[in-house]
Order: structure tokens, then C-alpha cells, then sequence
């Protein structure tokens, strides 16, 4: 299956305005977090390289020329015939060509197996921030349509309440209502307008939050379809969905691969008890234009080639110790992967819930919602007749806008528990992300 970014940066740019996908899209070339996780990816792949080195041949070569000066006093006579003693400077220079090729060496052959180990976590956690960025940018696109909609609402609230303060004013004027129903239209408008700071102030933040992903201030967004209507997961057996996050939930997988890289780790540090093996050649040409004792050049050639054994005897007690290290980080890894795999399935029942309890809070709030509005109807008539008041229709008001927020949040709060429940199962795909788009318009 290809990578998530890799589809979606084939998908031509949407003309149309800003939506979930085109949001994502910025975010996945945009927000630093994911793009740490990229990198980090990158540096994990060069692990197997790196670990297959130390089965290769290793070649160095060495050079050297050095002047030479030298004043030597004999102190024991000798044959005039010999060119010994005195003074005199000479160049000397040389290389040699060493090459060691491991024949057998247990730690490295582990090293490369744990090097394999290795970049597969760093993918399957690689997948994961694949999967936390669609999560990521969907909480956070959605939590800017509901400040939009809290301010929509606020604004439409403050509006009505200002009609019912005029009414009472007006009505108190006239004598045909006390100046309860001012104070209490009053103290309704200061109320609001206080939330409508607050909601702008939210709305600010919100958009600030989704920036911090995309790298820009969101404009107009698309906002969820009024005839949107929410379903049951599919399959609806939340076992079913733990069965599936038990083998794909891609945290528990990269768990259970660093608790493979633990044990290959453990019988790494118990191999250095083990010999080594390598065979070992060397090749050598050295010259001197001159010497110390007889000022004659000189010219050496030399070859080597052999097999080297390395039998560690005592090395201060450092490998049983890094040993018994290495056994209490693989204790740490079980318990670690056991702890991803309750936390796994904890994940999954929470979401699998969310979606039933979000769906079944979507239809109630949406009934409540008609309910509400009919009781405002009512109330308006009732005020016009005379058997209910400013205050009762006031009530009417907030109840109806606290209806229409809650629904407003149970929708989104439902698109976004789908989401989770495919990330908590492992099976997140570009697709789901698709599918909660088309709720838009």
C-alpha cells in the first residue's frame, strides 16, 4: 500500500474553497511535526547500510615523507673505507595499504538484523504520523467550524435579544409591561455580548491552532452539509474492530518490533564474549634517500596476509554488565508493548462508542432541535395573546441556540470519533479522510 502522502500529492489541487482534503494537503507539506517524523524516517533507513558496513571489507592507506637531519660523532675508531659518522639530511617516504575483511563476527550479523528491525519501526511509526496528521487536521479543522458556528450563533442571539430588549422598552413605555422584562432583556443582551467576546476571542485561536499546521490563517472553510446524516461503524461489533487493532493498530506494531530489536540487543551484548575472526593483509613500499649511521638509500618492499583472532578474556566485567542491561530494557519493551496493547483496544472501545453514542446524539439533538423552534413559535404566539411573557420567550431563545450548538458539536464530534476509530484499528486511509469530506459543502 503506498504511503498516504504519496496519493495525495498526485491529487490535482481543488478549485473550489478551502475543504478538509485541500486543508490536509497543506498540513502534510506544512506542519513541522510531520515533517520531523519524514526526516526521522530518512535517518532510520541509512541504519541498514550502516549496520551491513561492518560485514564489508575495510581498506586504509597510509603515507608519510619526512626530511631528516643528523650529526653523528663516532666514538669508537672504524675503517676509513666505512662512510660512517658526520653530518647530513635525507628525505624518507612510504605508504601502506591495509585491508581486514571479517570472516566471522556474531555482534555484527545481529547488528544488521537489528538494523532491519529498526527501519521497520521507524516505518510503522513513520505510518502512524501519517495517520495522527489526518486526526490532527480534522479536530482542528472542525474545531474552527464550530467557533464559527458559536459566533454565528452568538451574533444571531445578540440580535434577537436586542429586538426583545427594544420590545420591552417599548412596551414598558406604553404601559403594558413592567420594568422586569427590561431588566431581564438587559441583563440577557450584557450576558451575550460578553459571550461574543469570548466566542471571537475562541474563533481567533481556533484558526491560529489550524495554521499551526497548514503554515497560513484559514479562510473561508467548507462547513458540514445540513442533510448530513450519520450511520452505525461498519462493521457494527466493536470485538470485531478490537480483533483488528490487536493485529494492525500501528503503535502496538512498533512496539512489538522494539521489543524484537530488545532481544536481538541482549544477544548482541552477551556476543561479546564471543571470538572474532578476520583475515588481515597489508601492503607496504618505503624509501630513504639516506640513514643516520651509513648515509646510503634505501628501499623496502612488503606484503602481509593472515587471519587475525580476537578472543575478549577480561574486559573489566563491562559486557556481562552492558549483558544484564540489555535483558531489563527488553523486561521495559515487553511491558511497554503489553501497555500498547490494552491501551489499543481501550482506543478502539472509546471510538467504537463515540460513534454509536455520537450518532444516536446527532438524531436526539436533532429532534430537540424542531422541538425547540416550536417552542419558540409558541411562545412568541403566547406573548401576543398575553399568557406568556418577555422573560418565558427570552428562555425560548436560549434554549433553541443551545440546541443548535450541541448539535453542531455532536456532528462533529462524530466525524471525528469515525476517525479515530480507524486510527485506533490501524486501518486510517486517505479514503476515510475523502469520505468525511463529502459531508461537506
Amino acid at each position: 500500500m503506498k504511503p498516504i502522502c504519496t496519493i495525495l500529492l498526485a491529487l490535482s489541487p481543488s478549485v473550489h474553497a478551502a475543504d478538509l482534503m485541500s486543508t490536509y494537503r497543506d498540513a502534510l507539506v506544512q506542519d513541522p511535526v510531520f515533517l520531523a517524523a519524514k526526516a526521522q524516517l530518512a535517518a532510520a533507513l541509512e541504519k541498514v547500510p550502516q549496520g551491513r558496513s561492518l560485514l564489508l571489507p575495510v581498506v586504509g592507506l597510509v603515507a608519510n615523507t619526512t626530511y631528516n637531519h643528523f650529526n653523528t660523532a663516532l666514538t669508537s675508531p672504524v675503517p676509513a673505507a666505512l662512510p660512517l659518522g658526520g653530518s647530513g639530511s635525507y628525505n624518507s617516504n612510504g605508504y601502506t595499504v591495509s585491508l581486514s575483511q571479517p570472516v566471522f563476527q556474531m555482534q555484527s550479523w545481529i547488528q544488521l538484523d537489528e538494523a532491519h528491525l529498526q527501519v521497520a519501526a521507524a516505518e510503522a511509526q513513520y505510518h502512524a504520523s501519517e495517520q495522527d496528521l489526518i486526526l490532527r487536521t480534522g479536530s482542528a479543522y472542525f474545531d474552527v467550524l464550530l467557533a464559527q458556528d458559536n459566533a454565528e450563533l452568538v451574533q444571531a442571539q445578540k440580535a434577537a435579544i436586542s429586538e426583545q430588549l427594544q420590545q420591552a422598552k417599548l412596551s414598558f413605555e406604553v404601559g403594558t409591561a413592567t420594568i422586569t422584562d427590561t431588566h431581564e432583556a438587559q441583563a440577557r443582551f450584557d450576558l451575550i455580548a460578553a459571550q461574543e467576546i469570548a466566542v471571537r476571542s475562541d474563533l481567533e485561536i481556533k484558526k491560529r491552532a489550524l495554521a499551526v499546521l497548514t503554515g497560513k490563517m484559514p479562510g473561508g472553510l467548507a462547513s458540514i452539509d445540513p442533510k448530513f446524516e450519520p450511520g452505525l461503524p461498519l462493521p457494527d461489533d466493536v470485538d470485531k474492530w478490537v480483533a483488528m487493532a490487536l493485529e494492525n493498530n500501528l503503535d502496538l506494531e512498533s512496539r512489538r518490533i522494539l521489543e524484537k530489536i530488545a532481544e536481538k540487543e541482549v544477544d548482541r551484548r552477551r556476543a561479546g564474549h564471543y571470538p572474532s575472526i578476520a583475515i588481515v593483509a597489508s601492503y607496504g613500499d618505503n624509501s630513504s634517500s639516506g640513514g643516520m649511521l651509513v648515509n646510503v638509500g634505501t628501499s623496502t618492499k612488503s606484503s602481509a596476509i593472515g587471519l587475525q583472532l580476537n578472543l575478549p578474556i577480561y574486559q573489566g566485567g563491562s559486557i556481562s554488565s552492558q549483558a544484564r542491561e540489555a535483558v531489563a530494557n527488553l523486561e521495559k519493551a515487553k511491558d511497554e508493548a503489553e501497555n500498547a496493547k490494552r491501551a489499543a483496544e481501550l482506543n478502539v472501545r472509546q471510538a467504537f462508542l463515540g460513534v454509536e453514542s455520537g450518532m444516536a446524539q446527532v438524531k436526539a439533538l436533532e429532534q430537540a432541535l424542531l422541538s425547540s423552534q416550536s417552542s419558540l413559535d409558541s411562545t412568541k404566539l403566547g406573548r401576543e395573546v398575553g399568557v406568556r411573557t418577555a422573560v418565558d420567550v427570552l428562555n425560548a431563545q436560549q434554549q433553541l441556540y443551545s440546541a443548535k450548538r450541541d448539535l453542531y458539536k455532536a456532528r462533529y464530534d462524530y466525524l471525528v470519533s469515525e476517525l479515530k476509530l480507524k486510527a485506533a484499528s490501524g486501518s486510517l486511509q486517505l479514503a476515510d479522510l475523502e469520505a468525511v469530506n463529502r459531508a461537506l459543502h
